[in-house]
């Protein structure tokens, strides 16, 4: 279970998610990707422990947005995906 720190951390979730918000979660999720370190996985742009806020807060746009890990992963390597 999350302490309250932990849960207070998380960047704020827009009230709905537009093309603009995804592109930004994109962004996000591709530049704080994992990297691993003799210390574990860090994050490649702030060595914060991975997932760091803000890939968790990339994640949690696209999933609100209805995007799969695999329609993720399409469009962070340049494919098309349909948004809903």
């Amino acid at each position: 279970m999350e302490s309250s720190d932990e849960a207070t951390d998380d960047l704020p979730m827009p009230p709905y998610v537009t093309a603009e918000d995804v592109v930004f979660a994109l962004r996000a999720v591709n530049v704080h990707a994992p990297e691993q370190q003799p210390d574990g996985q860090r994050c490649r742009k702030d060595q914060a422990a991975h997932p760091c806020r803000l890939h968790r807060w990339g994640r949690r746009v696209l999933a609100k947005r209805g995007l799969t890990d695999e329609q993720i992963q399409t469009l962070l390597n340049g494919g098309t995906v349909a948004l809903r």
